[in-house]
């Protein structure tokens, strides 16, 4: 069972809530975890030991500070000792800062986290305070709370352990050659595995316990001086030995943490160096971050994810798979910005997700220009003759089709070419205009026809006046919630390590913003209390009566209260 905690029930003293304004930000938090289903705070109970505090006072405690821009969980103690908002959401209760912090890094908070999104979507559109016809998909990098100089970077985890394989093997033959220990069974000749380094110790080992007690049972000290010289051998390739097997073992951790990455933090494991906006050393230095991407719609927030990678290129299909998992069902237009244009994204927008994609590409606007359409060594302003599939260069060459060229890419993806070469460039007046090839090669166009389709159906998307004007609002609709972020709320970096509560952390802030927005909305609408349906003047007074006559029957007989008609009314 939890602690006792409705929110319906008189208080004495006076109710904290008849301090709070109309339309405080806390009637809008109260209400939005009140429409969480109570099964999903059943995970919480604990059949032993003393009952928690109920989940959903703590979500509104959380909620609250970080909408006040109070992300520590000593300061969120102390708000719930300062804060009257703090006081009504608590009901009197004041968790400790420890338990604060163990519950907004539980796991079983992300499940909390994403029923709030999805009741706020579904209160924004009842509302119709969004239309439901597209989502805006953007993405920024948040600093991770890690140390500034703790990089571990992939090329020199596989420099150091190439180095380590060669001495290793090298110092193994010299054992073997010196006869200082035997043979060991390998499952590969070409790199000594850690058990094998393991064994390798383990002999020699027992080969310096062999001197050892050589020396303790020998009397003759000339003896004893020649069998310590010859320990001082295998004792070295020991300690060597013994430093390989750390090394391998540090060197194997690594790439298991690196998994798909270049680089991680010592400190936050899960954090990959990027390059962010600020740079405290003026000169490019790399950050431990996370890359936040998030789906907007209305300047709300709808959904979010966490990816280490710092390409926003290959986080758009899972993160897509996240929104329709977790949150809600793809609208049909799905808006980006040309970081997103890739041939594998609109494919899978277009043909997997069946839903159109309003995503430029690098190339967009530079291909809209009057220099790019009238550029004659462009190969995309040279004719081309359909029958012998086959472009004609600007000195009236051939260029015709060879062969097909695949190439796949780090995500597993594969493209096809079309690869043309010309007939003869070796005398042409114009080569140094037209190519870069060294002498004697000829110029090679590499034709991607798929990606040229799409290039082709994404211009004539955006070039519509609807399409077109959708594609317009995502700089007004997406762009402002980093903003609000970053600048308002001031949340630039997180305060917790690990990507699992990184997510937690986000999830409240992104919410924060949410919350921020949807009640100054809702305060500069609101001319009257009838407007705010959260609170209105008339509700306190049933509780003010309540609260006088509980009072009175403590003084007064029951039978003169008994005269005064009007209380049944009230009550």
């Amino acid at each position: 069972m939890f602690k006792d905690y409705n929110m319906n029930q008189v208080i004495l003293p006076l109710d904290f809530e008849m301090k709070l304004q109309k339309n405080d930000i806390a009637y809008t938090i109260h209400d939005l975890v009140e429409q969480i289903p109570d099964k999903a705070f059943s995970v919480f109970l604990h059949e032993t030991g003393c009952p928690p505090y109920h989940p959903r006072m703590m979500m509104k405690v959380i909620l609250c500070a970080y909408t006040q821009s109070v992300f520590s969980g000593r300061k969120i103690e102390s708000l719930l000792k300062d804060s009257v908002r703090m006081m009504w959401l608590a009901q009197g209760y004041e968790p400790s800062y420890r338990t604060i912090n163990r519950f907004r890094v539980n796991e079983e908070v992300q499940e909390l986290l994403r029923q709030c999104f999805v009741q706020f979507r579904c209160q924004l559109v009842k509302e119709e305070l969004i239309d439901q016809e597209a989502i805006f998909i953007d993405g920024t990098k948040i600093e991770a709370n890690a140390n500034k100089f703790t990089f571990v970077w992939r090329k020199a985890i596989e420099k150091y352990s190439a180095n380590l394989v060669e001495k290793s093997n090298q110092l193994y033959d010299e054992l073997l050659a010196n006869e200082i220990i035997p043979e060991i069974e390998r499952e590969s000749t070409e790199e000594l595995s850690t058990k094998e380094l393991e064994k390798v110790v383990e002999k020699l080992e027992k080969t310096v316990e062999g001197y050892d007690k050589q020396i303790e049972e020998s009397k003759d000290v000339s003896k004893r001086k020649q069998l310590r010289s010859a320990r001082k051998t295998p004792k070295k390739y020991r300690k060597q030995f013994k430093d390989y097997v750390a090394r391998k073992q540090k060197y194997e951790k690594d790439r298991l943490i690196f998994e798909a990455r270049n680089s991680y933090s010592k400190t936050d494991h899960d954090a990959t160096f990027m390059r962010m906006k600020d740079d405290y050393m003026n000169n490019g230095q790399l950050k431990a971050g996370y890359n936040v991407q998030i789906a907007t719609e209305g300047q709300y927030t709808l959904a979010y994810d966490v990816f280490p990678n710092p390409t926003d290129v290959r986080t758009f299909t899972p993160f897509l798979d996240k929104i329709e998992e977790s949150f809600f069902e793809l609208p049909t237009y799905i808006v980006a910005d040309a970081w997103y244009g890739s041939e594998q994204n609109y494919e899978d927008v277009r043909i997997n997700r069946e839903r159109i994609p309003l995503i430029t590409y690098n190339r967009y606007r530079k291909e809209k220009t009057k220099k790019y359409k009238q550029d004659p060594f462009n190969t995309m302003n040279w004719a081309y003759d359909e029958a012998s599939d086959s472009f004609r260069c600007p000195n009236d060459k051939k260029v015709a089709f060879q062969y097909l060229s695949n190439r796949t890419g780090k995500d597993d993806f594969t493209r096809s070419f079309k690869v043309y070469e010309c007939e003869d460039c070796s005398d042409c007046p114009l080569r140094s205009h037209c190519t870069k090839a060294k002498e004697g090669n000829n110029r090679k166009i590499y034709y991607n026809e798929k990606w040229e389709q799409q290039k082709a159906y994404t211009k004539q998307q955006l070039s519509e006046k609807e399409t077109g004007k959708i594609y317009g609002k995502r700089k007004i609709d997406v762009e402002p919630v980093f903003g609000f972020l970053k600048a308002n709320l001031r949340f630039t970096r997180m305060s917790v390590r690990g990507k699992k509560k990184v997510e937690n952390e986000l999830g409240f802030a992104f919410m924060a913003v949410n919350l921020r927005k949807y009640t100054a909305k809702h305060a500069h609408g609101a001319t009257n209390p009838e407007n705010n349906p959260t609170k209105k003047d008339s509700d306190h007074l049933p509780k003010m009566i309540g609260i006088f006559f509980v009072i009175l029957a403590s003084y007064v007989p029951a039978s003169l209260i008994e005269g005064f008609d009007f209380i049944p009314e009230l009550f």
